[in-house]
C-alpha cells in the first residue's frame, strides 16, 4: 500500500489517489463536528488500511490537538483531506471509478454488499445522518445489521465496522464469518 505523508501541509484528494497501488479505501465524513469522533475515525482508518479521511472545509471538525489525541498517532499516518465542496469531491471520486457507499440504516445489508473494488465510505453526523445531496450522490446505501435494542451506532464505531467489513471482503472472507 502506498502511503501519502499525512504530515504534509495540504494533501489533496488527487495526491492520495495518485499514490495508490491498490483499490482505494476512503472515508468521507459528512458534517461530523465532534473532534473526538474525527480522531476515532482517523484511528479506525489507520487500523483497517484506509488511504485517507475526507472532510468538508465547513461544518466539520478539522485537525486540532483534541483530534490528534483521540487519533492516538493516526493523525500522523492517515491523510486528512479537506475539500471545499463535498458534493464535487464525491462526483470526482465517481469519475475515477470509486464506488460511493453511504452508511445509513435501512440500506442493503453490509453482510451482502460488494466491497471488493475501490470504495469511499460516506458517514453522516450523529443525529442528522447523511445530508440529502450527499445521500443522493451515493451509488448505494449500506446499513449495518444491528441485533440489540439500539437503533444506531456512534459514527466512529460505524466507521470501524464498515472498514473492517471492507478489509475482510478484500481478503476473500465474508464478514458474516468474522
Amino acid at each position: 500500500m502506498a502511503i501519502v505523508d499525512a504530515t504534509m501541509a495540504h494533501v489533496t484528494l488527487d495526491d492520495v489517489l495518485e499514490s495508490l497501488d491498490e483499490a482505494a479505501l476512503l472515508v468521507v465524513l459528512d458534517g461530523v463536528t465532534d473532534p473526538h469522533n474525527l480522531g476515532a475515525c482517523l484511528r479506525s482508518a489507520d487500523a483497517f488500511g484506509a488511504h485517507a479521511v475526507i472532510v468538508p472545509k465547513d461544518r466539520s471538525a478539522g485537525m486540532n490537538a483534541t483530534v490528534a489525541k483521540a487519533a492516538s498517532g493516526a493523525a500522523d499516518t492517515i491523510p486528512l483531506v479537506t475539500v471545499t465542496n463535498l458534493a464535487r469531491a464525491l462526483r470526482d471520486l465517481k469519475a475515477k471509478d470509486v464506488w460511493i457507499l453511504g452508511a445509513d440504516a435501512g440500506g442493503e445489508s453490509l453482510f451482502d454488499a460488494d466491497l471488493t473494488g475501490p470504495v469511499a465510505w460516506v458517514l453522516g453526523a450523529e443525529g442528522a445522518g447523511l445530508r440529502r445531496l450527499t445521500r443522493d450522490l451515493c451509488d448505494r446505501i449500506v446499513g449495518i445489521p444491528l441485533s440489540g435494542s439500539v437503533e444506531s451506532l456512534n459514527v466512529s464505531v460505524a466507521c470501524g465496522v464498515c472498514l473492517y467489513a471492507t478489509r475482510r471482503a478484500r481478503q476473500g472472507k465474508s464478514p458474516r464469518g468474522a
